[in-house]
């Protein structure tokens, strides 16, 4: 009987020593000490303490505001990294694809007059379909005034004109936002790999 007591009282002293002991502080900033932490403190900072007392492992827990901007914060950083990652790659692609200026500037040539190809060839295109818009319009004004009546089929023809006259413009635009890319593109490879060779 007396073995089974000393065993009772050991068990009971040794899990006292080893119970875990936290200190939190509730909504009034007080500070509270326990074996436990209350439920309604749970989202709350808190320490984890030795048996001397001494701070072991300190809990922070963010507010949802808190969250939101070290999330934000987190995305931003990535972009930085990732954004970091291509330029030194981009760098890298450039020192190798050329060995002087004046290879970039041949490439610029060779890719602008490319697209200068398609910029002549649009071009006289539009001129034309200008031009049988124009005459189209003429001989509806002439009849217009003549009060005559328009045929379905030259109604017809006058729309497709308008139709082709807007998706040939439309296209020389691109064209030639193509060509100002280009332009700005090898304008920075140039400066850039400037900078890279130490010029």
């Amino acid at each position: 009987m007396r073995n089974l007591f000393w065993a009772t009282l050991l068990a009971v002293v040794s899990s006292t020593a080893q119970a875990q002991m936290y200190k939190w502080q509730d909504d009034k900033g007080v500070t509270h000490y326990g074996e436990t932490i209350p439920a309604e403190y749970a989202n709350k900072d808190r320490s984890e303490l030795s048996k001397t007392g001494r701070v072991m492992k300190k809990t922070e827990v963010l507010t949802a505001e808190e969250r939101q901007a070290k999330a934000a914060e987190d995305v931003k950083m990535r972009a930085a990294l990732e954004a970091e990652k291509v330029s030194k790659q981009r760098d890298k692609s450039l020192l190798n694809t050329y060995s002087n200026e004046k290879e970039i500037e041949l490439s610029r040539q060779r890719n602008t007059q490319q697209v200068d190809i398609r910029i002549e060839s649009t071009n006289r295109l539009l001129v034309d379909a200008n031009k049988t818009l124009a005459d189209l319009q003429k001989s509806v004004d002439a009849k217009t005034r003549a009060k005559q009546s328009i045929d379905a089929y030259t109604k017809e023809d006058l729309l497709d004109a308008q139709t082709a006259v807007a998706k040939l413009t439309a296209k020389l635009e691109a064209f030639k936002q193509d060509k100002a890319r280009l332009e700005a593109k090898f304008a920075a490879d140039l400066a850039r790999y400037k900078e890279l060779a130490g010029k």
